[in-house]
């Protein structure tokens, strides 16, 4: 359920060290760097032995502080009206743990009346209108310390959401797609681009082409209460992942979940935590997992509340 993104981080590190609002968006999943709830005890934590995949979080309260807990370092950022400088502290927050920066970057503003139409935003990409946000962004991460994967334009295949490019034809979203790796790449050298469709009936026609795709990512959320009212039973993550990694399998990349997530009672929640970086044959190429540690800001459809993914409980949670 995308409308997670828009979920404000409780930590704006750059604003602690600061001291100052600035009037830019800030990155959203800025940790914590000294959280008390990074070894606070909890049975959500997804289970990670030695053979596990790799896991990584978007933990804006830092609830993977410690080094051995998470590989990856989620990051979403819109593209324009940013304030770019705060990725170096991320990357601070990454490199001491030696974690890769993965950053979602949204083609848009955060702010509703900065928008433009669909269509407009589609044809300022093409024409080249709208290099310079990208090459802002891509310049800022040249000079980097962590590893980077780059997702650009996340869940185009799921056209009942918010997101402008979401309602672009395959085509049209290919375009835009090479056209902004291809402007990134003039400016970072060494990052990885993750094409990342939720995994939906249709992703193929939006595959840009193996020349500008190094990774797969996919979106999967197991919320006990929608399971029962849509299934009418609970559903494992290997259930909820195999139609989009059955979608994507074919085309030869590393498949990541870059978006995951997992709500219900105990035994729920206990068999998604053993279960989500766990290594299954039925998924040889699934190479990572990144948790999505927030709630959800908006209701889930048709009565489902708003799941909270985190997984630590705190006081007047």
């Amino acid at each position: 359920m995308n409308k997670r993104i828009k979920a404000i981080s409780l930590s704006c590190m750059g604003l602690m060290l600061s001291g100052t609002v600035l009037a830019a968006s800030l990155p959203r999943g800025l940790p914590e760097a000294a959280s008390a709830t990074t070894v606070m005890p909890s049975q959500k934590r997804p289970v990670l032995t030695k053979d596990s995949i790799d896991f990584g979080a978007y933990d804006p309260h830092g609830d993977f502080g410690e080094p051995l807990q998470s590989k990856i370092e989620h990051l979403f950022l819109p593209w324009e009206d940013v304030e770019l400088s705060t990725l170096a502290l991320a990357d601070d927050y990454a490199y001491a743990r030696g974690r890769t920066l993965m950053i979602t970057v949204e083609p848009w503003s955060w702010s509703p009346e900065w928008r433009v139409t669909e269509r407009e935003l589609l044809r300022s990409i093409l024409n080249g209108e709208r290099d310079a946000y990208m090459a802002a962004v891509c310049s800022t991460v040249a000079g980097l310390k962590s590893p980077i994967i780059i997702r650009w334009g996340q869940e185009m295949d799921e056209t009942d959401n918010q997101f402008s490019w979401s309602h672009w034809s395959g085509e049209e979203f290919k375009a835009a797609y090479r056209r902004m790796v291809t402007v990134c790449r003039a400016h970072v050298k060494d990052a990885r681009f993750m094409w990342s469709p939720k995994g939906n009936p249709g992703l193929e026609v939006f595959y840009p082409g193996d020349d500008v795709v190094d990774l797969i990512g996919l979106s999967v959320f197991g919320y006990q209460q929608y399971d029962r009212g849509t299934t009418g039973r609970d559903q494992t993550f290997p259930e909820r992942l195999a139609p989009g990694y059955e979608r994507v399998k074919g085309y030869g990349k590393p498949i990541m979940v870059a978006e995951l997530g997992y709500e219900g009672d105990a035994a729920y929640v206990a068999d998604w935590a053993t279960s989500v970086a766990a290594r299954h044959a039925e998924f040889p190429e699934l190479t990572a997992v990144v948790y999505f540690n927030d709630r959800e800001v908006y209701p889930w459809p048709d009565g489902y509340g708003r799941p909270d993914w985190r997984v630590v409980r705190e006081a007047g949670n």
